[in-house]
């Protein structure tokens, strides 16, 4: 096989990965939407469709993934894909702030338990999925590195990275386990079985932990609150 077609091919399947989970997280966004227009919810006087403005993103991050598979339109450098996922993270951070400056400003006969509960969420497992596309970008080069090289210099360190006679021939880790590490680092507020090793690794455990703590702690006390008054 020639050296292009095999890049070509480590390239299609590093980004193809990635696609589903990218997808659900947009879904999550337009689903958020659906519902509060259905509903009629409104955040700190802000209608449904501003959701629909913070799927944007994930969207085109979509759209950056499956057209870089052939190096197409924007798609054609790692960086784009860096910047579409700074901007997720950005509007998955505004989402956080709404929600806290609702809980604020908002009395609980305006917002009630079941906006809180399902906006929080939304916005929880947006995060989860967001940061964990962060961790799959960065680690070791980024996923096509990953694909062409042994690891080297990993911002990750997993279980196998540790324990090598433990891991399966050829094993690299793949999108779904740095979604678990996402996973772990919101519901610990913490990493558990995979630590960060770098600086920039551990700045995004650091925001993504903090962004659920508020989400759970803040806003499902409130949420509780409501529900039972």
């Amino acid at each position: 096989m020639p050296a292009s077609m095999g890049e070509s091919v480590e390239r299609y399947e590093a980004r193809r990965e990635a696609a589903p989970a990218v997808i659900i997280a947009s879904v999550v966004w337009l689903l958020l939407a659906l519902v509060s227009w259905k509903e009629g919810w409104e955040l700190v006087e802000l209608r449904w469709w501003t959701w629909l403005v913070l799927a944007v993103p994930g969207l085109l991050l979509c759209a950056d993934l499956l057209l870089g598979v052939r190096r197409a339109g924007f798609a054609n450098t790692r960086g784009a894909s860096l910047v579409l996922l700074g901007v997720i993270v950005l509007g998955n951070l505004v989402g956080v702030v709404l929600l806290v400056a609702a809980l604020v400003t908002t009395s609980g006969g305006n917002l009630g338990g079941g906006q809180l509960l399902f906006t929080a969420a939304a916005i929880w497992t947006a995060n989860v999925i967001v940061f964990g596309m962060c961790y799959w970008d960065i680690d070791d080069g980024g996923p096509f590195e990953r694909a062409r090289n042994e690891r080297s210099t990993p911002d990750f360190q997993f279980p196998q990275d540790e324990n090598p006679q433990l891991a399966r021939e050829g094993w690299r880790p793949q999108v779904w386990d740095y979604l678990f590490v996402s996973l772990t680092s919101a519901t610990a507020f913490s990493p558990t079985d995979s630590m960060p090793l770098t600086l920039k690794a551990k700045l995004l455990v650091g925001v993504e932990s903090i962004v659920s703590l508020v989400l759970v702690v803040l806003v499902t006390a409130r949420a509780v609150n409501v529900l039972g008054s």
